[in-house]
């Protein structure tokens, strides 16, 4: 099994222009969650820019680019003004941004349970300890070929509440997938989650077949409206 390219700390970090409390975001908008263990909740998503990752099957590119800059407080404005109880920051790679903590803790101060989807190459220790934070860390698999980025260490620290996400493109991708689940612990919930546009009920079959102890989740906003950005 590949292994994760070492970085050294703070690698990777968009890099700051002497004010604590900005970020670069691309949307923020409402709707419902549609991947994880908040499935069909209303959720109030912040899509942070940049990525550090280029997955073949990426459905959201447009995140690669600057985004605009935004102050953690009117962040936290745009996200009271959806009257929701569940945040999701998301990407691009919500952990290249320092500030993400600090933004996590503001939500969670407001009692808003907050999912965190990080595509499992950075190293999720500084986000275990804030209050109502649910980490949903992606294990890349052959498809994306983004396999030789994923952070082994990671699976180690995750807790209970927190998710492992496997997209699965194909026969090669599950069997890989497999045998991550053998071979490094897991925390209480792993997500098989078919590549959108490949047959869903193939991969059913296959964590039936195998009796594994995962989800099958599909992208629920895409069944509900398409493949639409700020859906």
């Amino acid at each position: 099994m590949a292994r994760a390219r070492s970085r050294a700390p703070g690698k990777g970090l968009y890099p700051r222009r002497g004010v604590a409390d900005l970020m670069r975001i691309i949307e923020i908008f409402h709707s419902i969650q549609g991947e994880g263990p908040l499935t069909g909740y209303r959720t109030s998503f912040i899509r942070t820019a940049r990525c550090n990752l280029r997955c073949e099957w990426c459905d959201t590119k447009y995140s690669f680019g600057p985004g605009t800059e935004r102050s953690i407080p009117s962040i936290v404005r745009e996200v009271a003004r959806h009257r929701t109880h569940h945040a999701c920051l998301t990407g691009g790679e919500p952990l290249l941004q320092g500030e993400s903590p600090a933004l996590l803790r503001k939500l969670s101060e407001r009692e808003m349970t907050c999912v965190v989807e990080t595509g499992g190459s950075l190293d999720v220790e500084p986000y275990l300890a804030i209050e109502r934070v649910i980490l949903s860390v992606d294990v890349k698999c052959p498809s994306s070929k983004m396999e030789d980025h994923n952070r082994w260490a990671n699976l180690a620290k995750l807790r209970p509440s927190d998710v492992v996400k496997f997209v699965v493109g194909d026969r090669p991708d599950y069997l890989y997938a497999r045998r991550v689940m053998r071979e490094h612990p897991m925390p209480g919930n792993v997500v098989f989650q078919p590549v959108w546009g490949t047959p869903p009920g193939r991969l059913a079959d296959w964590v039936l077949a195998d009796h594994l102890n995962a989800r099958v989740l599909l992208q629920e906003h895409k069944v509900l409206w398409g493949d639409v950005p700020g859906r």
